[in-house]
């Protein structure tokens, strides 16, 4: 076994126990803490607030960052250097169109950024479908233009969405999380725009989270429908439905 080998095993070990980790966390946020906080009042919140939320969001955005670091490394040893970006009978290789769509695939966060932050996310039915139309145009141009082959496409897409969320994490709710925390810790009102930009960011990479899963393990695999492209995006609409339905019965658990 080469070194090559040896480290692309330990660092996918790592990548899905942090992935574990990171994405636990965030199920644990969306369908049982953010059902439960809203009915704590006075000290009794601001001391879940300071004693628990530090610490939860500690492995989280830790759990986040190994997750796309680990993740980046494999794709670099086993599609980069591993040659697994391209069908056999693909003797183009990396054309502009490729390489084009491998940045798209680390840069898409700017174009969901701006969205997310428009008043086009107001509205969650809408802000998911432009999300499907744009998926399958990335993945569309993936085959057909860069001319990835079954595996690339599939890493690729969950890539994208790994870096969605990681940025998400990093970026906008770790950052917005600190805010309401201080206003907390200072005894002040947190400000209710910022507390609600972090939940939206969360909701929506609990929605990546699951066709994200697929893509990692489908990426090992074939299905008879994995013939044609839209197939993922099928999975993609699939996963939202699921998160969608989760969601319905966390609103609806209570506790003893």
């Amino acid at each position: 076994m080469e070194i090559a080998d040896v480290i692309s095993v330990l660092t996918r070990w790592l990548h899905v126990a942090a992935g574990i980790l990171w994405i636990g966390y965030l199920y644990f946020f969306n369908f049982a803490s953010a059902q439960f906080l809203p009915s704590l009042e006075g000290d009794t919140k601001n001391k879940v607030l300071l004693g628990l939320q530090p610490r939860a969001l500690y492995w989280f955005r830790w759990g986040a960052a190994y997750t796309w670091i680990t993740g980046i490394l494999l794709l670099a040893l086993v599609y980069y250097h591993g040659g697994l970006m391209f069908e056999a009978n693909n003797t183009d290789g990396w054309t502009a169109g490729a390489v084009a769509m491998l940045a798209v695939t680390f840069l898409f966060f700017v174009v969901y950024d701006m969205l997310a932050k428009s008043g086009l996310a107001k509205n969650g039915t809408v802000f998911g479908i432009v999300g499907v139309v744009l998926i399958a145009v990335v993945t569309y141009l993936m085959v057909d233009w860069a001319r990835f082959s079954f595996r690339a496409y599939n890493i690729h897409i969950g890539a994208m969405f790994g870096t969605i969320m990681a940025a998400n994490v990093w970026m906008r709710i770790w950052p917005a999380q600190k805010r309401v925390l201080a206003a907390v810790k200072e005894g002040t009102a947190p400000d209710a725009a910022v507390a609600a930009a972090a939940l939206a960011r969360s909701r929506h990479n609990t929605f990546l989270s699951v066709p994200l899963l697929w893509t990692m393990i489908n990426a090992h695999t074939a299905v008879p429908a994995a013939s044609h492209w839209l197939y993922l995006i099928g999975v993609v609409v699939l996963g939202w439905v699921s998160v969608w339905l989760v969601y319905g019965k966390a609103s609806k658990l209570k506790g003893m």
